[in-house]
């Protein structure tokens, strides 16, 4: 059950992201920054770059859909993202996976 519920918020969100890229004419060079965020962070980056995909996820799911959407993007984990447990996403107020591109900062 936790499995298909991590692998159908993954999806979920892949697909948004897909779908967002595709209206706002992204190139093949843009790509998106996945980030995982307290909902502080969530609201200055949706402040600071357009457009955003935000999802809200359960902390106990939450760095497995991060690690399994790197994954699915083809974008390899920085050393920052290597080291989290559960434990320390939990305890660190962690609850938004956003994507954004840093090349498109809000005007």
């Amino acid at each position: 059950m936790k499995e298909q519920s991590i692998e159908n918020q993954t999806r979920i969100y892949l697909y948004d992201l897909m779908n967002t890229a595709k209206e706002y004419g992204f190139k093949a060079d843009d790509s998106w920054e996945l980030t995982m965020v307290t909902d502080a962070e969530r609201q200055k980056i949706q402040k600071d770059y357009y457009p955003t995909i935000a999802t809200k996820v359960i902390p106990e799911f939450l760095l497995q859909v991060f690690n399994l959407a790197k994954l699915r993007l083809n974008q390899s984990l920085n050393q920052v993202e290597e080291n989290p447990n559960n434990r320390s996403v939990i305890n660190s107020d962690l609850s938004y996976i956003v994507a954004f591109n840093p090349k498109r900062k809000r005007p």
